[in-house]
C-alpha cells in the first residue's frame, strides 16, 4: 500500500513516513483541545482566579496541528537516523510538557506563564514553561537549518521551497514568542496582541508547503510552478510583516491602517496562489482518473 501523501517518491521521502511518535503527539494535542471544548460547554471558560480554558483549548489545538505539520515534513529534511531520532523525541517531550503545563494550570485557575495569584511552585512552573518554549525555538531553528542545505532541494523542490518560506515566516512567530517572554505579556501598546503574529507565523509551516504539494501534481512547466510557490509564499510573508508592524505599533489587527491593508493584500496574493494551485491539481487528477470498471 502506498503511504499517505505519496507522490511517486520512495518511502523515506513521503510525508509522515516513520513519524508515528510525532503523529500521536500531535493528535494528543487535538484530543486535549476537544476535552477543553467539552469543559467550556459544561462549565464555561473562566476558572478563578486566573484560569482561562479557552486559552488552553486554542493552545493545545494550535500546538497539536504544528506537531502534525512537523511530522509531515521531517522525513524530507535529510537528517541522519540518529539526529532525526534525537530531534523527534526532544520535540515530543517539549510538546508533552507544554500540553501538561498549559492544561493543568488553566484548569487549576492559574495563568501558566505570568501568574499573579499562584504560589512559589506556580512561579517555578511558569519559568519551566518559558524554558520549554526556548527549547522548542532551538528545535525549530535546528530543523529550519536542515531544510536550507542545498542537497535537500533536489528530491522535492516545490515542497521544500514552500517549507523554506514557511520557516522564514516562523522566525516572526519565534520573535513574537520571545517578545511575550521578555514582556511577561502578550500585549503591546494600547491594543496590540503578539499572539496574532505568533499564530500567523507558525501557520506558514502548513500553508506554504501546501502550495508546493498541490503543484507537484500539476503538469505545468516547472518554472511556472516555482514562480507560483514564490508568489504565494511572498504574499504570506507580506501579511506576516504587515501584522508585525501593526502589533509593534501597539494597534489591534482589527484597526484599519496601512499595515493591515498590506497584510490583507499579502493574504489575497496567497489565496489566489492557493486557488490556482488547487485548480491545477484537481484538473490533472480528473484528467488522469481511471475509468470505472464496466459492470
Amino acid at each position: 500500500m502506498k503511504p499517505a501523501f505519496y507522490n511517486g517518491h520512495d518511502g523515506s521521502k513521503s510525508m509522515f513516513s516513520g513519524e508515528r511518535v510525532l503523529i500521536w503527539t500531535g493528535l494528543a494535542g487535538l484530543v486535549l483541545a476537544a476535552f477543553m471544548a467539552v469543559y467550556m460547554t459544561l462549565y464555561g471558560s473562566r476558572v478563578l482566579p486566573e484560569g482561562n480554558v479557552e486559552s488552553a483549548f486554542s493552545f493545545n489545538a494550535a500546538l497539536g496541528v504544528f506537531i502534525l505539520s512537523i511530522a509531515a515534513i521531517l522525513p524530507l529534511a535529510g537528517m541522519g537516523s540518529r539526529p532525526r531520532k534525537v530531534f523527534r523525541w526532544l520535540l515530543a517531550f517539549t510538546a508533552g510538557a507544554a500540553y501538561l503545563l498549559e492544561s493543568v494550570q488553566h484548569l487549576r485557575g492559574i495563568n501558566p506563564r505570568f501568574t499573579q495569584a499562584g504560589s512559589a511552585v506556580d512561579h517555578i512552573a511558569g519559568i519551566t514553561f518559558g524554558l520549554d518554549s526556548m527549547l522548542l525555538i532551538v528545535l525549530i531553528v535546528w530543523l529550519a537549518a536542515a531544510f536550507f542545505r542545498k542537497s535537500v532541494l533536489a528530491e522535492r523542490p516545490l515542497v521544500i521551497l514552500g517549507i523554506r518560506y514557511g520557516f522564514l515566516s516562523t522566525m516572526a512567530a519565534v520573535a513574537a514568542g520571545i517578545g511575550m517572554i521578555v514582556l511577561q505579556s502578550r500585549f503591546t501598546g494600547s491594543s496590540g496582541n503578539l499572539i496574532v503574529l505568533h499564530g500567523l507565523g507558525f501557520h506558514a509551516v502548513q500553508t506554504l508547503p501546501l502550495l508546493g504539494w498541490l503543484l507537484e501534481k500539476s503538469d505545468d512547466a516547472q518554472s511556472r510552478k516555482v514562480m507560483l510557490v514564490h508568489a504565494g509564499s511572498l504574499g504570506w510573508m507580506l501579511a506576516v510583516a504587515g501584522i508585525g508592524f501593526q502589533t509593534a505599533s501597539g494597534m489591534s489587527v482589527a484597526e484599519l491602517s496601512p499595515w493591515t491593508l498590506t497584510a490583507a493584500a499579502g493574504m489575497l496574493v496567497w489565496l489566489l496562489a492557493l486557488g490556482t494551485a488547487l485548480r491545477k491539481s484537481v484538473t490533472v487528477t480528473w484528467r488522469v482518473r481511471p475509468e470505472a470498471p464496466k459492470l
